[in-house]
């Protein structure tokens, strides 16, 4: 028998057999030695390296050094909610929606699943001889910026717009990432973007964020703090726009005061992509790319997302920069490499043992359900919900009800198996009668599109055989003569990582498409494309748009009048390299309002019950976008509210007086008092990932008691609010807004009640004490549930001005009706402190 003991020793004695064969080894150099320090190997490493091949290794696409045995490395790579952009894997909730579920606990173990497939695709690829982006183990992940604003498109990504729950969630999800292994990193965690840094996107390149010394104190630099000064998080990546005047790539007082003097930050810095470019051609900061490259080094930021640091050669020769302020940046970032394990033997490296059978695994769905579960919010229910389950006749009505991109929110990864809330609830209920219809577009002009059904495909335009004419190329620019020319039914491909047939190339083919869509009605339609990596698209011969990125697929449309019968011939040119999700689809939708909405009145007349589905989705709220649409502009949102296309439908459907329920997935808040008052019962869903139409209609049938809280607070309209430009934080967020809100930060409700007695804490607080809090928690209702308690404090009785309250604890708790637990917070005596002055807080 073999005790634990005995299998401890033999662990290390087996760790210490290993490094002894790899010392009798003979390597060139002493930076090959596994044996050595992480330092010594770096430096000896950089001592190697001319001026030319250091700079080469600062910018994220690292070139190979041959002589020296250093492979390529490209430093990109995301996994803001699963592994992004790299193939299938689980996509977890949004960030707005993990922030939603109030619990530190299950962010780390989301992180660690999300770092188990990042290492097993990792070296899955590096297997394969493929070293470029989004294959690598430096994640620029996550995005920690306070979501001051509703209408910031990117506030999806973040973990809501308190600091402190920010902070505390942050700290787990690095930790998952990074792993605690006393002498390898997992993957490297990138906490972004420092630091005041939230919108608006169109103007990112070019606006100086102004905000109070007490404003950067309490609300933007806390949760950056917080992550720093407690975890070892590897890597900060710096914001685009200018602080105070300076750019934030090359702001002393962000990069050297606070990050690396007051909160010791060791590890490396890197740029956002093509901020060192900004510092000439937007913010003027900077003559030119030598100016600016020495100016972000020397504060600080040692890779750089762009090319503008092939300027350091010249900034060194016009002596803007020495190269030992060089060697600086080059030894953090190689220090990470080593620390990841690339220079050594994998079987040494204990996360390159993680195998490939780890990515979307049995484990790492039911942490995605229980992710998804957990951040859905009830905001309002009259008692309808839970629906029995012996109701009918159902109608699922809405643009977001069948539509798979409300899932994925943006920087995500892919997975095969996510279910919309119609097919959540279809799963869940069939012998029901459940009945769909979209009812409107997503928003003005801007409808919702899905495959050409093979019913309406011809080879010509006779209309006499049904099919596309395909032919598939062993090259992306369709060169040659094809490899297979065959007649399919549709155009709705996904091949994931693979190619359509196994003579071609996986990521490296092309594919021709030609057919005649008939049309059925009389109407204003959408033609368009998905796909990825690239298209052109021609209709009646002409090219209509062209799309190539290797970032996200992208749909595609425009908008043409079409008369019933007519044939419209289609052709497509894809091309597939470079990325790992090969993906081409025709697709089309009714962008008629009217007809639409009359369909879906139609359906909900003839209903027990209606669920309305409504929201936006990641091609409407994002990153600097293009969108042109009422209510969107630049990724932005110039609304708060549902776009009028939606609200139209609702109040057509209410006006049945049939019983209505109103789902919301989205990213960013939406205000919707007069819905709320219309409807009887209204949930937040997010975007809610792989499991979000299963955990919808688990909770909408009660198969889950919703226990989501929310991470922001909900106004009640646009009047509520300040200039977006504004950085001040007065009248914003629950902490500074002194009015009504829709819905508060921290609210949610649930199927059952619970009951909150024998609450103690001190009579009297000193400011240098701990303070202790306790209460005792009863499950008065009939349902088992979870509760969310959460502690906050005020100051009152100020001359100056602080939060009106502050949330400073908070923990889920799982509780069997009529059960009870007591509940003990410690506050730490710094919470007391108001700490007006950044040498005490910071």
């Amino acid at each position: 028998m073999i005790t634990c003991n005995s299998k401890i020793l033999f662990c290390l004695f087996f760790i210490e057999s290993l490094m002894t064969g790899i010392s009798a080894q003979q390597f060139k150099y002493p930076f090959q030695n596994p044996k050595l320090s992480t330092e010594e190997r770096v430096k000896d490493l950089v001592s190697r390296m001319t001026l030319d091949e250091k700079i080469s290794q600062m910018m994220y696409q690292s070139p190979a050094i041959e002589r020296l045995g250093i492979p390529s490395y490209n430093w990109w790579n995301e996994c803001l909610h699963g592994v992004a952009r790299a193939g299938q894997a689980t996509v977890f909730p949004q960030g707005i929606g993990m922030a939603a579920a109030f619990d530190d606990e299950l962010m780390f173990r989301i992180a660690d699943a999300i770092s188990d497939e990042a290492r097993a695709k990792h070296h899955d690829f590096v297997r394969q001889g493929k070293r470029g982006i989004y294959q690598g183990l430096t994640f620029w992940t996550p995005n920690i910026n306070i979501f001051r604003d509703p209408r910031w498109g990117r506030g999806q990504e973040t973990y809501g717009e308190d600091p402190f729950l920010c902070g505390k969630l942050a700290l787990q999800f690095v930790k998952g990432l990074q792993g605690n292994d006393a002498r390898y990193l997992k993957t490297v965690a990138t906490i972004k973007h420092f630091a005041v840094h939230s919108g608006p996107e169109p103007l990112r390149h070019e606006f100086d964020a102004e905000t109070s010394e007490k404003d950067l104190i309490e609300t933007y630099l806390p949760a950056f703090k917080e992550v720093v000064e407690n975890t070892n998080v590897e890597s900060v990546m710096c914001a685009y726009n200018r602080f105070r005047g300076e750019a934030c790539c090359g702001s002393s007082e962000l990069l050297q005061e606070y990050l690396r003097e007051r909160w010791g930050f060791k590890g490396y810095v890197v740029s956002d992509c093509g901020a060192i470019r900004d510092f000439y051609t937007d913010h003027k900061v900077s003559a030119d790319a030598a100016e600016a490259s020495a100016l972000a080094v020397k504060r600080g930021t040692d890779l750089n997302c762009g090319v503008a640091y092939r300027g350091l050669r010249e900034a060194v020769e016009r002596k803007l920069i020495t190269e030992s302020e060089i060697d600086q940046s080059v030894m953090k970032l190689f220090s990470a490499r080593f620390r990841l394990g690339m220079f050594d033997p994998v079987d040494i490296v204990p996360y390159a043992q993680i195998p490939m059978n780890v990515v979307d695994s049995e484990k790492n769905r039911q942490i995605a359900l229980e992710a998804a579960h957990k951040s859905i919010v009830l905001l309002k229910n009259d008692g309808i919900l839970p629906l029995k389950k012996s109701v009918k006749k159902i109608a699922v009505i809405g643009p977001t009800a069948n539509d798979d991109e409300t899932l994925w929110g943006n920087y995500c990864g892919y997975n095969k198996n996510g279910l919309t809330v119609l097919q959540g609830l279809q799963n869940k209920m069939p012998d029901a009668e459940i009945r769909y219809e979209a009812g409107c577009e997503l928003s003005e002009d801007f409808p919702q599109i899905e495959p050409v059904a093979a019913d309406y495909l011809f080879t010509d335009v006779t209309g006499q055989n049904k099919g596309v004419k395909a032919a598939y190329y062993n090259n992306p620019n369709l060169w040659g003569e094809p490899k297979h020319v065959l007649i399919e039914r549709e155009i709705n491909n996904i091949w994931w990582d693979k190619a359509p047939f196994t003579d071609l190339p996986d990521d490296n083919f092309g594919a021709s498409y030609e057919t005649f869509i008939r049309i059925p009605e009389t109407g204003r339609y959408a033609l368009g494309i998905e796909g990825f990596y690239g298209y052109k698209f021609y209709v009646n011969d002409s090219l209509t748009f062209q799309y190539g990125n290797v970032h996200h697929p992208r749909k595609n449309f425009y908008l043409r009048s079409c008369e019933a019968g007519e044939m419209i011939k289609v052709r497509i040119e894809y091309r597939h390299e470079i990325v790992n999700h090969a993906l081409i689809k025709l697709l089309w939708g009714r962008a008629d309002n009217h007809v639409l909405m009359k369909k879906a009145v139609a359906v909900a007349r003839k209903s027990d019950v209606v669920i309305l589905c409504m929201g936006i989705n990641q091609n409407l709220e994002g990153e600097e976008m293009t969108v042109k649409s009422k209510g969107f502009a630049g990724g932005d949102r110039t609304e708060i509210d549902l776009p009028d296309t939606q609200k139209q439908l609702v109040e057509a459907i209410c006006k049945l007086g049939k019983p209505t329920i109103l789902v919301l997935q989205n990213g960013s808040p939406l205000s919707i008092p007069a819905e709320h008052r219309k409807v009887n019962a209204v949930i937040e869903g997010w975007y809610g990932g792989q499991s979000a139409g299963t955990a919808l209609a688990d909770v909408l049938l009660g198969d889950y008691n919703p226990s989501g809280r929310l991470p922001v607070t909900v106004y009640q309209s646009l009047e509520q609010l300040p200039d977006f430009e504004d950085y001040s934080m007065k009248g914003r967020t629950y902490r500074y807004f002194s009015g009504r809100p829709l819905y508060e930060f921290g609210y949610g409700l649930s199927y059952t009640s619970f009951r909150y007695d024998n609450l103690k804490l001190p009579v009297r607080i000193a400011t240098n004490e701990a303070v202790e809090v306790s209460v005792d928690i009863t499950n008065a209702g009939r349902m088992d549930g979870d509760e969310v308690v959460q502690v906050y404090i005020s100051h009152e009785g100020l001359s100056f001005d602080t939060p009106i309250r502050s949330l400073k604890g908070f923990r889920r708790v799982s509780l069997k009706k009529g059960k009870q637990r007591r509940f003990v917070f410690f506050l730490s005596r710094m919470i007391w402190l108001l700490r007006l002055r950044k040498d005490i807080l910071l």
